[in-house]
């Protein structure tokens, strides 16, 4: 080999090391950037849920470009307050029926998502959908569904109705406030 061609070979792993090391800053850039989107709990779930960190983000990648060709819109003040006084008595009903207040919640929510925009499907598809918007809550939200459906069944303690009204407050919360305008994604490079 004579110099020019290990001058070559040098200059062509130089730039592939280059590349390399973009392309490495570029993937730790995208997953900071998702982590920060659907927050460390969401994230990992659905990283430990898929098996493949970078399969996993193209996965949470997939619901905001589903997501964000919905619709959402902030409920009415009307709606709203009309929410708002079915959530009161739900929580009141607690006390006497906590069995009927936990179904009561769980179909609420799904009315309120329904009033939004939300396209009403599966629960795994409408709590992926949520996770877009509402990251700080879904697990409260899956907790919460997943006491109804054990209660459904037979499985849940009061306890855990209490904890299942717990968990729907929060979303509740979120979903009913007031939003200034309807929200845009922006989407992840």
């Amino acid at each position: 080999m004579d110099g020019n061609t290990t001058i070559a070979i040098v200059v062509v792993l130089g730039a592939l090391l280059v590349i390399l090391f973009a392309v490495r800053i570029a993937h730790a850039h995208r997953s900071r950037k998702l982590r920060a989107r659907f927050g460390a709990a969401e994230y990992d779930r659905t990283v430990k849920t898929v098996g493949h960190r970078r399969k996993a983000e193209a996965q949470l990648e997939q619901r905001e470009k589903r997501v964000r060709g919905f619709t959402l819109t902030p409920l009415s003040a009307r709606d709203r307050e009309a929410f708002a006084a079915e959530w009161a008595h739900t929580q009141a009903q607690f006390l006497d029926t906590p069995e009927q207040a936990v179904t009561h919640a769980d179909q609420l929510m799904g009315r309120i998502m329904a009033a939004r925009g939300y396209p009403m499907s599966d629960f795994d598809q409408q709590s992926a959908d949520l996770s877009v918007d509402h990251p700080g809550v879904i697990q409260n939200y899956r907790t919460a569904h997943d006491i109804a459906v054990r209660h459904g069944k037979g499985e849940a303690t009061t306890e855990d109705m209490r904890q299942a009204i717990i968990h729907y407050r929060g979303l509740f919360e979120e979903l009913v406030e007031p939003v200034a305008e309807p929200r845009a994604l922006e989407p992840v490079r």
